[in-house]
């Protein structure tokens, strides 16, 4: 509606691109993106460039596209808010009909746009990439994410398809209904499992990151992984009640055999084991005490309320196109 007040075009296709410092591939995506995107519609799209308070010269590299193309828009956030907040900013500004999800390293193929496009005119909601081989990468990083993929899956209710990223093409009522979501631990991949619809992969073959350095090192990984594994799944919580009866009946099979050993006028024996026993316990207790407070302060987190990101600045070619995109 805005749009029309203010007499910009509504274009048909949105690209959606979080980048956190990533000034050494910024100018190969571009030159690889935008003659895809012109192939397949034209003029009518925009890309979103959004600068996840990068600290080098990533968004004056962004500003300096967008001052020339009208198709690039630039959104700086105020500081580092993460990948899937960086890219709920950018849904939230896409305007287009189709909404194409890209990371700025570009090991995710930018040309596989006509591929998915041609999935969704046949009916779907949702085209998303799924790796069949993946360049460049440890083999610890293939195995760890294949082991979280495989118990994400037993884990959650909703189908969270394997091997998947964020990497993916999206219809606009898909886009509308992942905006609605307030949640402020995202999982997007996740998100738009849940949502459902019609949905369908697109194999390929990951290539290797284009220039710079991961920015997921261990430490993120296990992070994004309990963020994933607690906004589907309530088991981890199941699974601290069951340790509690588990060590419960336990403790109550000890207590009969010391009560028997003692009524047949036996000597209980084995402090060293029992030592072993309350430790274990008291383990597991932390353990469970630790699953619910990761439960617990998110739910505090998410009674706060605030917004969970601040623009600072949207740069477009005119002020009127900026004025286009809705600050939060």
């Amino acid at each position: 509606m805005k749009d029309a007040v203010i007499g910009v075009k509504q274009p048909q296709l949105s690209v959606v691109v979080p980048v956190f410092n990533e000034e050494a591939g910024l100018d190969a995506l571009l030159a690889r993106v935008t003659p895809v995107c012109e192939a397949t519609f034209g003029k009518s799209y925009e890309i979103l460039l959004v600068d996840d308070g990068s600290t080098d010269r990533s968004w004056a590299i962004i500003t300096a596209y967008a001052d020339i193309l009208p198709q690039v828009k630039g959104i700086k956030l105020s500081r580092n808010y993460g990948h899937q907040l960086a890219l709920t900013a950018g849904l939230e500004h896409a305007r287009g009909d189709y909404v194409f999800i890209l990371d700025a390293d570009l090991q995710d193929p930018p040309e596989l746009l006509p591929t998915m496009l041609s999935k969704l005119r046949q009916g779907y909601d949702v085209a998303y990439g799924q790796r069949t081989a993946r360049a460049g990468e440890t083999k610890f990083k293939k195995a760890s994410a294949s082991l979280f993929y495989r118990m994400l899956g037993r884990l959650v209710d909703v189908e969270i398809p394997r091997d998947t990223g964020d990497f993916r093409l999206m219809s606009r009522r898909v886009t509308l209904q992942l905006n609605a979501m307030p949640e402020r631990y995202r999982f997007v991949r996740g998100m738009v499992g849940w949502i459902g619809f019609n949905q369908i992969a697109v194999p390929y073959d990951r290539e290797a990151r284009f220039a710079g350095e991961t920015h997921y090192p261990l430490r993120k990984m296990i992070r994004f992984a309990i963020d994933a594994i607690t906004s589907f799944s309530v088991v981890p919580l199941r699974c601290a009640s069951l340790l509690g009866i588990a060590f419960g009946v336990l403790g109550m099979v000890a207590l009969g055999w010391v009560g028997i050993s003692w009524l047949s006028g036996g000597t209980v024996t084995g402090w060293t084991s029992l030592a072993a026993l309350i430790l274990i316990i008291g383990s597991v207790q932390l353990l469970v005490l630790g699953v619910f407070g990761e439960y617990l302060g998110r739910m505090y987190m998410e009674t706060k309320r605030r917004p969970l990101f601040i623009v600072d600045q949207v740069r477009a070619q005119s002020a009127l196109l900026a004025q286009s995109l809705p600050l939060r």
